[in-house]
């Protein structure tokens, strides 16, 4: 076993071709369909045919904003610019200011998500809101529950070794 490697097991071949990384894209994107979808139903049925006094407001749309600004601030830091080298890129510090990027989009991701969690148990929970209106309360929360899980599933999409990408250096 080479002493340079983390795990035991290797990861399987297929898992780094270029099907799996555009599919891994793909999904992410459906994924992230199905949590704008959620919230928009939670909003539409709000507005329409619930006979409640609770409604969804701007204030349920906020968690799923912040998260979605975290989705994209984490997707847009390349792996390769967390572990760099100051003669690898142009200036020095790009290692250290690239976590620090990943970590404001980490942050605003995880607030988004505790906002979402806020909102839930403040406006839903504790009121005591019976169950068709509740709902609203759980669609919301798993919207901002998918925009997590679609950053995830982006980030390591769009960070696999595949057979056509090239090192090109000086």
């Amino acid at each position: 076993m080479e002493e340079e490697r983390l795990w035991k097991f290797t990861r399987p071949e297929w898992l780094n071709s270029i099907w799996a990384r555009n599919a891994g894209v793909y999904g992410s994107g459906a994924i992230y369909s199905l949590a704008f979808y959620l919230m928009l139903d939670a909003a539409i049925w709000s507005s329409h045919k619930n006979a409640a006094n609770v409604h969804v407001k701007f204030i349920d749309w906020l968690p799923l904003i912040f998260s979605s600004l975290g989705m994209i601030i984490i997707n847009s830091v390349e792996k390769q610019r967390l572990s760099a080298d100051s003669f690898s890129y142009s200036g020095s510090g790009v290692a250290w200011k690239a976590r620090v990027v990943l970590f404001l989009g980490f942050a605003a991701l995880a607030g988004g998500m505790a906002g979402g969690v806020t909102v839930f148990v403040l406006k839903y929970v504790v009121a005591g809101v019976s169950m068709p209106s509740l709902f609203m309360g759980v669609e919301t929360l798993l919207s901002n529950a998918l925009v997590g899980l679609s950053s995830v599933v982006l980030w390591v999409s769009q960070n696999m070794e595949d057979e056509y990408s090239y090192q090109l250096s000086l």
